[in-house]
């Protein structure tokens, strides 16, 4: 059930700048550098997306001498993704139930 998805989760993918975040950190593991140039953000705009993703478990850090790495965690989308099929089923099944008017 859907109920289950932790809130800061679909809050982190709902920005449209960290969901371009993730998608670049799907294909690579990027450094702050490479996602300034990538993104074209500011440095403390784009920590501060960085921290929100992070902090709703979606990447982790790698530091490698003065530098920060950022890694996506698939785990995490892979159980988002399995908690939205759960739900399309359910709507699938449920498509033929409606409740009466009083």
């Amino acid at each position: 059930m859907l109920t289950s998805v932790d809130p800061d989760l679909i809050r982190a993918l709902g920005d449209p700048l960290r969901l371009k975040i993730v998608t670049l950190l799907a294909r690579e593991t990027l450094c702050t550098t490479h996602l300034i140039e990538e993104i074209g953000a500011k440095q403390t705009n784009l920590s501060n997306h960085l921290k929100v993703l992070r902090e709703a478990g979606l990447v982790e850090t790698e530091p490698c001498g003065r530098f920060t790495y950022y890694r996506l965690k698939p785990e995490v989308l892979a159980g988002l993704s399995e908690q939205f099929a759960a739900l399309a089923a359910s709507a699938r099944g449920a498509a033929g139930n409606k409740r009466a008017c009083p």
